[in-house]
């Protein structure tokens, strides 16, 4: 892997082979032409990020089961061996109503909201672009792997997916978040252009993500990796602490908390017994923040 595809998105059919093609490898391609504008998720991450720390505190991520809210500096390892992650972040993920008797399901809650108007609504409709772009990717992957087209839409009808802020202060010095691969089926991630994002090479060293203005970064993750019994490949990745504050916008499409990951038709022999989707994302999470 000497760099990663660049593809401009054509909807499911129009882009299936192509897209099969690079997450089979790198695992990883810029996606251009998708029409979601993420300019006002920056934003909302700037205002976020610029809040006193106590404010933040109010909506530390440690406070509830539900993967929501603010990890400060140095709250998460995602290379246990890399010590801690220079980054903060914060997370939103499905919005229902309290009465919703969803709420009852993993990894389902109230999201945590700062006091910053316009913050909740932008951040919502970004969610919920990216979402329906993750749908159509998925819709491709089936494509690609020649089931039905619809194959994956019941098990992300009510995703855990989550909409993640990041910022990495600037400095240049150790890691801004270790070599890790990510848990779900997809990432969309939207960057400010700064660098720092590494993705491992199958013969060993790193490739850096080159700056592709109006692109998305998208990669597969370890869900949608056991999902095709490792057809897909779940590469590992990495953020160097970057010379200047780096800020990026990521999007993780989870499952369905009750969608089994099995093997699909085809795929051969399983690697790994079947397991749920809040299953394998609670053993990650466990991993990251012990």
């Amino acid at each position: 892997m000497s760099g990663l595809p660049i593809l401009e998105w054509r909807g499911p059919a129009g882009t299936a082979r192509a897209l099969g093609a690079a997450f089979r490898d790198p695992g990883f391609v810029l996606l251009t032409g998708h029409g979601i504008d993420p300019s006002p998720a920056f934003a909302a991450a700037d205002r976020l990020f610029a809040l006193p720390a106590e404010e933040k505190a109010r909506l530390d991520i440690r406070s509830n089961p539900h993967n929501r809210g603010h990890a400060a500096e140095g709250v998460e390892r995602l290379d246990p061996a890399a010590g801690p992650d220079r980054k903060e972040s914060f997370n939103v993920g499905l919005e229902l109503d309290p009465d919703d008797p969803r709420m009852d399901e993993p990894f389902r809650g109230p999201n945590l909201w700062p006091d910053l108007p316009g913050f909740r609504e932008d951040l919502l409709a970004h969610w919920d672009a990216a979402l329906g772009l993750g749908r159509d990717l998925m819709r491709a992957v089936a494509l690609d792997l020649g089931l039905p087209e619809d194959r994956f839409a019941a098990d992300l009808s009510a995703p855990m997916a989550a909409l993640r802020l990041l910022r990495y202060p600037g400095g240049g010095d150790g890691l801004g978040a270790g070599a890790h691969t990510d848990y779900g089926a997809l990432t969309l991630l939207a960057t400010d252009g700064e660098p720092g994002l590494e993705v491992r090479r199958r013969g060993g060293g790193w490739t850096p993500v080159p700056d592709v203005p109006g692109a998305l970064v998208v990669n597969i993750g370890d869900a949608l990796a056991r999902w095709t019994n490792g057809i897909y490949v779940s590469t590992p990745h990495r953020v160097r602490a970057p010379a200047r504050p780096r800020r990026s916008v990521a999007f993780f499409l989870d499952p369905n908390p009750e969608a089994v990951l099995a093997p699909l038709p085809g795929t051969g022999e399983p690697r790994h017994p079947p397991i749920t989707a809040a299953e394998h994302l609670a053993a990650r999470l466990e991993a990251t923040y012990g």
